[in-house]
């Protein structure tokens, strides 16, 4: 991959959207712009979870203006990312399509585990370089993400479903705040915390920190109106809960440091805050400058370098499943090079990458049993965490994985590509090659497709009937391949 002047990354945020633009300096970020809206994304939710119109319109409006910020940078240098809303919302998929053409880039919904890590990866790069154990807490718009790392490795990632615009849509609509409301959000949020409390609670790091846009301003508040002499402390957030409720209403909240943009969410992700101070024994945090964003730039200069987390999570879920090496590298290799004929020797360098990680895990399901492995890889590659990939990536992983072997008419209920039938192709006839598990030898076989016609040509005749059993298994591919009214046709030449 080569590596680009300048990076971009966009957070499609449940509450903002943001985009930040660095450059690239020996090695090192050096941020140029950045830009953010409040387009509060999960207050178009509705009770069946569909993103509404006016939500959707809010979105679009906003990554047209991040577009043409972007315009004419190349596409590996941005990359866009969703978070809990696009993860929950049931209508995400048709709104996706309609945001990358708005924006004019790819984007990519990242599970909850993967935000958290990402958000470490931007809050530590801001940071010096210690040998002190961090708590890094972000308040969403509709999850709050737990992180517990030391430098710039995260050793504990969480990430709960409660947002400060979720609960303060929930539990203060319109705004009001009474006692018997913002007890009800204290509550729902020290339950969510009940799951984490063990792992994250004061016993277990030496510095807090506060990553998000709510961190950010109730420490403002807190300083600013004299509740705190420095940081987000209980005392603190005590005085301002009174207050809270001494007002009453958001709109008549007369403080300082309290953005009126932050106005709409301020109780929901107080409530958050609060309920975190109580359950985790937080004395003191402190805001931090980097967020996801920041992260999502440093994953990606990290690609450049080769030091791709989606590279380092395939070699951790290969020891961790087992995996027999020879074989998978046997199968990487033959794989790869006729997915290159295939293809016609211009593959997307994403879609290599994808074969070559597949390819290697395409076994990991015989870890839970041998009888229809190729399942149980799917589910783990569409399911697990994945640090670094997206959830677009572990879905077509698993698809790979799942069609590599066995009947292939589970293709025709999934979205593939002319590109996808070439991947699913070369990983079939690499693992059937394969078989034998052994170093043996692999005739060089040449391949062509036209997006209908696979053509295989095997350049030593009589190599077929001198293996009986390659040959009957081709035969039952081509057999496969026709009820999809694609051809393969295979010849000894």
């Amino acid at each position: 991959m080569q590596q680009q002047p300048i990076l971009a990354a966009v957070d499609l945020g449940s509450n903002s959207f943001r985009l930040q633009v660095a450059r690239v300096e020996n090695d090192q970020l050096y941020m140029l712009d950045s830009l953010r809206e409040p387009v509060r994304l999960a207050t178009g939710l509705n009770a069946g979870k569909r993103l509404d119109k006016e939500s959707q319109q809010r979105a679009l409006a906003c990554l047209e203006r991040f577009g043409e910020r972007l315009r004419g940078l190349p596409r590996e240098a941005v990359r866009a990312v969703g978070t809990n809303t696009l993860r929950v919302a049931k209508n995400a998929a048709e709104f996706l399509v309609q945001a990358e053409a708005a924006l004019g880039f790819p984007i990519e919904v990242i599970a909850g585990r993967e935000e958290a890590r990402l958000i470490y990866l931007g809050v530590a790069h801001g940071l010096p370089q210690q040998d002190t154990t961090r708590m890094v807490m972000d308040i969403g718009g509709g999850s709050t993400e737990f992180i517990i790392g030391k430098s710039l490795e995260p050793l504990k990632l969480e990430s709960l479903f409660m947002g400060c615009v979720s609960y303060s849509q929930r539990y203060f609509p319109e705004g009001k705040i009474s006692k018997s409301s913002l007890k009800q959000a204290e509550l729902a949020a020290r339950s969510e915390l009940q799951t984490i409390r063990l792992e994250f609670s004061r016993d277990h790091w030496e510095q807090a920190l506060g990553s998000s846009g709510t961190a950010r301003v109730l420490c403002d508040i807190l300083e600013l109106n004299d509740y705190s002499e420095g940081g987000i402390t209980r005392s603190g957030l005590e005085q301002l809960r009174s207050y809270l409720l001494k007002v009453g209403d958001v709109a008549q909240l007369n403080l300082q440091g309290l953005k009126s943009d932050r106005i709409p969410v301020l109780p929901g992700g107080f409530a958050i805050m609060y309920a975190a101070v109580c359950e985790l024994g937080i004395e003191q945090m402190q805001p931090a400058l980097g967020a996801l964003r920041e992260g999502v730039l440093y994953d990606l200069l990290g690609r450049f370098h080769h030091n791709d987390m989606r590279e380092v999570t395939v070699r951790q879920f290969m020891r961790r499943y087992h995996v027999d090496t020879g074989q998978a590298e046997r199968v990487v290799h033959l794989a790869d090079r006729l997915a290159c004929q295939f293809l016609e020797g211009q593959p997307a360098e994403t879609g290599l990458m994808l074969l070559g990680w597949v390819a290697r895990l395409h076994e990991i399901g015989i870890s839970v049993a041998h009888s229809g492995y190729h399942k149980h890889s799917a589910y783990i590659l569409k399911n697990a965490d994945m640090p670094g990939f997206s959830k677009k990536e572990q879905d077509r992983l698993s698809m790979l994985a799942l069609l590599h072997r066995g009947r292939l008419n589970k293709i025709s209920s999934m979205a593939y590509t002319t590109e996808d039938l070439a991947l699913v192709m070369a990983l079939r006839l690499a693992a059937l090659f394969c078989r034998n598990r052994g170093d043996i030898s692999v005739p060089a076989m040449q391949g062509r497709f036209s997006g209908t016609k696979f053509h295989l040509v095997l350049p030593e005749k009589g190599w077929l009937a001198q293996n009986p059993l390659t040959d009957t298994a081709l035969q039952e591919e081509v057999e496969q391949w026709k009820e999809l009214q694609i051809s393969l046709q295979v010849i000894e030449d």
